[in-house]
């Protein structure tokens, strides 16, 4: 398919309301929408004001705060001379999750409101991205630019749906389902069941999964970590160690669209070291119940 070369001016349409007429950048982004974009940066640094455009408008859905928008996204430092690199999607294979609301300062301006679909870039001085406190790799003075496609939306509240029961532990098929999980001792073997099989692709390892999710200790009963809670969903990669093994095997395989219960032993999940940030010791058998919301 051709290359789409498309000349950006770099007209304010966020906080940049000063901007003069020397603020249009002759800044070309080519590339198709989903694809690694080819960017030829102007000489010179870029404005001291935030600037952001849309180069593609999508028709899907429209993303607000607390949404996690799924991405393919390059960064770079702008500095006038090397516009050097300093991450990319497109290079790792695997898209990006960016829970709205939680963004840099210019990110989050670039991204609410825009819809699935559409591919915008974004000029970010220092005071609208890292600050004073910037990651290694980039300093406290650095403009950065970013070229984001947006391939999805998955807003707070969006779930799986059905109950049922897994070794004494029951969920409820509510839209938040609840753990019911039994006294006594927990079974020693890794366990899962598909309490409701989703319509949509089946989940490959390699995958970025969204999800929602709720774990718990057997013994004690503590929820100790919660979608649910916090208020947005999450995304991992799956099947390739990234996440603990007991959700390595229950979820590849898995339609989306399903609600997934799993009752995971030490062995299974984090092992003898337990995850004490979570207060989870090397012996604490874990219950999860999971919706498994898309897969990219």
């Amino acid at each position: 398919m051709r290359l789409l070369l498309l000349l950006v001016s770099l007209v304010l349409l966020a906080a940049c309301t000063d901007a003069s007429a020397g603020d249009d950048l002759d800044l070309r982004v080519g590339g198709e929408f989903g694809r690694k974009p080819t960017i030829v940066f102007p000489a010179g640094k870029p404005s001291a004001h935030l600037q952001i455009d849309e180069l593609t408008a999508g028709t899907g859905t429209k993303l607000a705060k607390d949404d996690v928008a799924i991405v393919q996204y390059t960064a770079h430092v702008w500095d006038g001379k090397e516009n050097r690199l300093v991450d990319s999607s497109f290079n790792r294979g695997t898209p990006a999750a960016f829970p709205v609301g939680q963004l840099l300062p210019g990110l989050d301006k670039a991204l609410q409101g825009r819809t699935v679909g559409s591919r915008v870039i974004a000029s970010i001085p220092p005071a609208e991205g890292f600050g004073a406190n910037p990651p290694q790799g980039i300093g406290p003075s650095d403009d950065l630019f970013y070229v984001i496609d947006i391939l999805g939306a998955h807003a707070r509240n969006a779930h799986a749906s059905g109950g049922g029961v897994l070794g004494g532990v029951r969920v409820s098929g509510s839209q938040r389902p609840r753990l019911s999980i039994p006294s006594g001792p927990a079974p020693r073997a890794f366990a899962a069941k598909v309490l409701r099989r989703g319509k949509g692709p089946v989940t490959e390892a390699g995958q970025l999964l969204v999800t929602q999710h709720e774990g718990a200790v057997w013994g004690s009963r503590k929820v100790f970590d919660s979608t649910w809670e916090s208020g947005q969903p999450k995304a991992f990669t799956i099947g390739e160690g990234s996440v603990i093994k007991g959700w390595d095997r229950a979820l590849v395989g898995v339609p989306t669209g399903s609600r997934v219960l799993m009752i995971v032993p030490p062995s299974s999940g984090y092992g003898a070291a337990g995850h004490p940030r979570f207060g989870i010791t090397g012996a604490d058998t874990l219950v999860f119940v999971v919706d498994v919301l898309a897969a990219y």
